[in-house]
């Protein structure tokens, strides 16, 4: 066995675990201006990020008018706009990444293996990509509110490897386990390996794979010898 390509998860990943109660907080902040209550909106976005991560509930103000509706309550336009402001000035603070994360990414590059993100995610993180301090050190990204699809939908999975132009079996995945996505990845091929930092036990994530019985890494520093000598991945 020896890979080729290194596929990272997002949220949880290559940036640090989102606890419930930052989730509740930035919640708040885009309720506020809707004059709906916390605990509401809070389920109304627990609730939608199945349609929300497949992109089918339109782009960012789209989707909050939608979910205010579904609430009780129509914004006016400067209404919608201060949430739609909340509500991405939040999510981009999810984006910042783990200490280690670039020097993870730039070591592989620099050992020759392709790089691919994908990630389930809403369209926040589709609009913000580009702007990303990570952006320019990865080969391929698949974004689920792009593609219509979420894990484990086997497409996905197939489909950064095909942007990489490796085939799945050199792919080496490594995820937090949300989104059933190491179980998904070894299906298609890809030898799969949970992140299990320090802070996994407090990360509030869509249906995670906690009882994954596969290897795992305490930290991304880890990839990179694994990647080269994939003796090491051991359950």
């Amino acid at each position: 066995m020896s890979f080729s390509a290194v596929v990272f998860d997002f949220f949880g990943t290559l940036t640090p675990s989102t606890p419930a109660g930052v989730w509740d907080e930035h919640a708040a902040r885009s309720a506020a201006p809707l004059g709906i209550p916390e605990q509401q909106w809070r389920r109304a976005l627990d609730e939608s990020f199945p349609e929300r991560a497949m992109g089918t509930l339109g782009d960012l103000p789209q989707s909050i008018c939608t979910l205010a509706q579904r609430c009780g309550v129509t914004p006016d336009g400067e209404a919608l706009a201060a949430a739609t402001s909340a509500r991405l000035v939040s999510q981009r603070e999810l984006f910042v990444l783990r200490d280690e994360a670039l020097d993870t990414l730039e070591q592989l590059r620099s050992d020759g293996f392709r790089i691919g993100v994908l990630s389930d995610c809403t369209i926040e993180l589709a609009e913000t990509w580009p702007t990303l301090p990570l952006a320019p050190l990865v080969d391929a990204v698949v974004l689920s509110c792009q593609e219509g699809r979420r894990k484990p939908d086997p497409e996905l999975f197939r489909k950064i490897a095909r942007e990489l132009g490796t085939p799945t079996s050199e792919c080496l995945y490594v995820g937090d386990g949300g989104g059933d996505e190491l179980t998904g990845a070894t299906s298609q091929g890809m030898t799969a390996v949970m992140l299990r930092a320090s802070d996994w036990a407090t990360n509030d994530a869509h249906a995670r794979e906690d009882s994954w019985p596969g290897p795992f890494f305490s930290t991304l520093s880890h990839v990179v010898s694994a990647a080269c000598d994939p003796s090491l991945i051991t359950s």
